[in-house]
């Protein structure tokens, strides 16, 4: 009879062939005290993801789908495979450093009242990446985000407030959402929960589904010594259309969980931030001409002509 194992990774991939085989390497490189199954699903890469991960990996669970069907959707599918007690979502443009998995799962069955759990991102060079975790969405921290504020002033946590600015991740502490590039949380939390809501397809799934469990009791909770490289970004490179995907995550994040004033403040503020970009990049392009302030205002006429599309959310069907 099997056993099944203590953990199930489960790892989303698309088009990002040569860092998804370095994070497979370093799960199995640095998890060496718990006891996992490894569960990868290829969202139809073009770039031949799937093939290579079967040839180096054979023995992993690998699920090469037809069709894309986000984040949210794939690690749906994986979960309703797994057998862990615990579920992990680790984003393929990752690297596990120093047991980072293991010492995850310590934390886990140290604090069980947290529910979910995280741990601490760092970019290639070593660097805070401080994208590990964020507070709950807020009207002020997105006015701060749409007029550049938080860039302006990142470490400010007046400023940068839903990043949690100031903080460096370097103590252990309780956050409103754990982000899903190195998330986790038990099996069946996941299950009586209905795992991530269908409607997104990409970003805001973890932020949603931290809200809904932390009605249910939960404290998510990060903690400094689980760390991992997390690039970012790598899957999706085009600039319009990650916008676009964004806007429609925070937009479909309120209307799930904010009332409708609020909802349609956060839609003025978003079609101001488009508006304004537009006009900004398109006088800037006029005036000083070169290819980049062109490529940044097109980008910005892109975003605003498929306003309505974003405006609305995600639907269901999607």
């Amino acid at each position: 009879m099997s056993i099944s194992p203590e953990l199930s990774i489960i790892v989303v991939s698309y088009n990002t062939a040569d860092v998804t085989l370095e994070c497979l390497r370093s799960v199995y490189r640095e998890t060496c005290q718990t006891s996992f199954e490894l569960i990868v699903v290829d969202n139809n890469s073009p770039d031949g993801s799937a093939k290579a991960i079967a040839a180096e990996f054979p023995d992993l669970t690998l699920i090469a789908r037809p069709d894309n069907l986000g984040f949210g959707g794939a690690n749906n599918l994986a979960a309703g495979q797994a057998s862990g007690e615990y579920l992990l979502l680790l984003n393929p443009d990752t690297v596990v450093l120093r047991g980072a998995i293991d010492t995850l799962m310590r934390f886990a069955r140290e604090t069980p009242k947290a529910g979910i759990w995280g741990g601490r991102t760092l970019f290639a060079d070593g660097s805070l990446n401080a994208t590990s975790c964020w507070r709950d969405m807020s009207l002020w921290g997105t006015f701060c985000w749409a007029v550049g504020l938080t860039r302006l002033w990142p470490r400010s946590p007046i400023f940068n407030y839903d990043a949690y600015g100031g903080w460096r991740r370097d103590t252990v502490r309780e956050v409103d959402t754990v982000t899903g590039c190195f998330f986790l949380i038990r099996r069946s939390a996941w299950q009586a929960l209905g795992g991530f809501d269908p409607a997104f397809f990409m970003y805001g799934e973890e932020a949603d589904l931290c809200v809904r469990a932390r009605r249910r009791g939960a404290r998510p909770m990060v903690t400094p010594e689980a760390e991992i490289i997390h690039y970012g970004g790598l899957s999706d490179t085009v600039r319009a259309a990650k916008m676009q995907r964004l806007i429609r995550a925070k937009i479909t994040l309120a209307s799930r969980h904010w009332g409708p004033i609020r909802l349609w403040s956060l839609k003025v503020l978003f079609r101001g931030l488009v508006a304004l970009r537009m006009l900004g990049f398109g006088l800037q392009a006029r005036l000083l001409g070169g290819q980049g302030p062109k490529d940044r205002a097109a980008t910005w006429r892109q975003i605003w002509s498929h306003r309505r599309d974003w405006l609305n959310g995600y639907d269901e069907a999607q």
